[in-house]
């Protein structure tokens, strides 16, 4: 097989080739290539192996956070060095730590259709404070079962998920807006809704007539970060795919890019590509915050989950809604306008000045940018070409700046270094395209392995774009890395873009599928993370904060609850007699440590779920149901001293019907008084 070097010496003749050993770790990496610049000072290094090199002991200059796709969970990067900090689980079950296993965090996972421990998570973006990420916080979608997440970047929890009414394929979402007014979901596929009664059984041959798309406007409480559904806009029937927001003049602003306005509900890339273009979609939020506000919005039914952990305790609790208020465009002046886009276009991107918007058609030969001032010249001068459901279609002329001609095959997404320079991803020819703004000309190119998706530069949807490095997230890996059988990691590309031309720097493999990613300076996060929690704030109403006050209670026929804690290096109680054959038995473990990077795990034999992470300070809780009689052993799963291996303990389990009576101890045994909770 032809290795990606060779291919890449084909591919780029003059660049010249660098491998390099730093700590145990091989970097792969490309020097200048022809015609490039010595780097300014706030650049990286020269050669590759420095640039990416974080020496031990020393941090990495940024977090990234990659969605994980189909593992429905957030991987964490730190940049440059490419290494795995933390997987964050957020719509899936993750035996690691318990979540989605634990009873404090299974209601994070239930929605209307009961509990779903999965989901395709695309789209993490960072809150932010007058258009700048802030490092608060992180809002992530899940497509499959439309959802929003939110984590709290203090302790890299997920710590509220609300499920998303009158939505399919939850796509082009989270949008927050620049001061996080609203997180705004778009959905991807339009479904037949009943104003009255909510989704309904209709005809699909009655697609053009009753179905429907959704814009969702979530509320995000300023201080908290709580979330609340504010209201929707139900909008035409076609499939909308992505949206970013605006910034200085457009901020009042946020962009959907729509495909099949043909409305076509059968073989869709047949369908869907019968006219010669399809909409960029342009909603003024607060313009439709207004009309809500002012009454314009009606109510329909609903059944949607909003779930939350609370702080004190960390018990996760579902409260299930049963309305939703919506908004009619055609009700509404002012609030939609349609503009002419590409065929089936993908991404939307708002430049820093918040001028142009930047559409990407993934069939297109030349990427449009938009101009925001003549969109409201055109407003204001009613250059429209007609209207659909109601919605002022504009004049593709008369909003459009200008196209990049010939910028590569398959454009799909667009980011910016704040230097008036944008970089767009080229699916199909698989490469990074750099052109100017203002100019609309290419100015650099960079080939990239394989076949790229989204790409990242850190805070380049922002107002201010870091603008040091760019990450090509690549769908395909092939020769990349070792071989690992038919399913292979996703590929991430760290490239330089400080100097005129593009340098690539470090190959890293990815978890899952990453469609999109946010990355931040580590200095906006890391003073504000919380290393453990203060046991005496710990609000679990099966808490125990010292050894004598553990606990096991028969609490009735077939239910027992054990009050127990952890601390290096024992468990207690950590013998337990008196459980019977088909007992619900439900181990609240308190981690009694004060001190970081202590956790303890819990695991007992035959658990039909997972083992329990307990953070320093915190409480978790494991359900066991034994089905058959014997001795058990429960042990700590996290390593945590020198006698780690020694952190075990037994459950006797005697038959059903047994009079074996609960005892418990931990060095010397004590026999509960029925109905009344012994003490050690």
């Amino acid at each position: 097989m032809e290795t990606s070097i060779f291919k890449l010496k084909k591919l780029v003749p003059k660049a010249a080739l660098l491998m390099a050993v730093a700590a145990g770790t091989a970097l792969q990496g490309c020097s200048n290539t022809e015609g490039g610049s010595a780097n300014t000072a706030e650049g990286v290094a020269t050669d590759a192996a420095s640039a990416v090199y974080v020496a031990p002991g020393k941090h990495d200059e940024l977090y990234s956070f990659l969605s994980g796709g189909f593992n429905g969970q957030v991987s964490v990067y730190g940049l440059p060095s490419g290494r795995l900090l933390k997987i964050i689980p957020v719509f899936t079950q993750h035996g690691e730590n318990g979540y989605g296993y634990s009873e404090e965090s299974k209601a994070m996972l239930m929605t209307s259709h009961g509990f779903v421990p999965w989901d395709d998570l695309h789209h993490p973006k960072l809150s932010r404070t007058d258009g700048m990420t802030d490092g608060r916080w992180l809002f992530v979608n899940g497509n499959n079962t439309p959802r929003v997440a939110r984590i709290d970047l203090k302790t890299f929890e997920t710590v509220e998920i609300m499920e998303l009414p009158n939505s399919a394929g939850n796509h082009c979402s989270p949008y927050p807006t620049n001061n996080n007014e609203y997180v705004i979901a778009g959905t991807r596929f339009s479904v037949p809704l009943d104003m009255k009664g909510g989704t309904g059984d209709v005809s699909l041959d009655k697609y053009e007539e009753e179905f429907r798309g959704s814009i969702s406007f979530i509320k995000v409480d300023p201080e908290k970060g709580d979330m609340d559904l504010d209201f929707q806009i139900l909008v035409p029937g076609f499939d909308y795919d992505l949206a970013n927001g605006g910034k200085g003049p457009s901020e009042d602003w946020v962009f959907f890019t729509t495909y099949n306005s043909e409305k076509a509900g059968t073989l869709k890339e047949v369908g869907a590509s019968q006219n010669d273009r399809d909409y960029l979609a342009a909603v003024n939020w607060k313009l439709a915050a207004k009309y809500a506000k002012e009454g314009k919005a009606r109510e329909m039914p609903a059944n949607y989950y909003h779930n939350k952990i609370d702080k004190d305790s960390h018990i996760a609790k579902s409260t299930v809604k049963k309305k939703v208020r919506y908004l009619l465009p055609e009700e509404c002046p002012g609030m939609m306008y349609l503009l002419p886009a590409p065929k089936s276009p993908h991404g939307i991107d708002v430049d820093p000045s918040g001028e142009f918007m930047i559409v990407s058609g993934k069939l297109a030969s030349a990427i449009p940018v938009f101009s925001f001032s003549k969109m409201q010249d055109a407003i204001k001068n009613k250059k429209f070409d007609g209207e659909k459901n109601g919605i002022p279609v504009l004049q593709y002329e008369a909003v459009l700046k200008g196209e990049v001609k010939e910028p590569g095959l398959g454009p799909l997404h667009t980011e910016f270094d704040g230097k008036g320079n944008a970089y767009t991803s080229m699916f199909v020819s698989s490469e990074v395209v750099k052109w100017k703004l203002n100019e609309l000309q290419v100015v650099d190119r960079i080939p990239v392995y394989y076949s790229v998706g989204h790409l990242m530069i850190p805070g380049g949807d922002t107002k201010a774009p870091h603008g040091k490095y760019l990450v090509a997230m690549n769908k395909i890996t092939k020769d990349r890395y070792l071989p690992t059988g038919p399913e292979l990691a996703h590929s991430a590309q760290l490239i330089d873009i400080s100097g005129e031309k593009m340098k690539l720097l470090l190959d890293f493999p990815t978890v899952a599928e990453p469609h999109y990613a946010q990355a931040i300076p580590a200095e906006k996060v890391a003073p504000n993370s919380v290393k453990f929690y203060k046991l005496d704030e710990n609000k679990h109403p099966h808490a125990v904060k010292k050894e004598a006050d553990v606990s096991v209670v028969r609490e009735s026929k077939n239910r027992v609850r054990v009050k127990m804690t952890a601390i290096r290096s024992h468990m207690t109680p950590d013998n337990i007699e008196g459980i019977q054959v088909g007992d619900t038995v439900y181990f609240h473990v308190t981690n009694l440590e004060q001190d970081w990077d202590v956790p303890h795990g819990f695991a007992v034999m035959g658990a039909n779920n997972a083992e329990t992470l307990i953070m320093p300070g915190a409480t978790q809780t494991l359900t066991w149901v034994p089905k058959k009689a014997g001795v058990f052993p429960f042990y700590c799963t996290d390593f945590c001293s020198a006698l780690h291996q020694e952190m075990q303990g037994y459950i006797r389990v005697s038959p059903k019907g047994s009079n074996v009576p609960i005892t418990f101890s931990t060095g010397k045994k004590k026999q509960n008084i029925p109905g009344v909770a012994s003490t050690k």
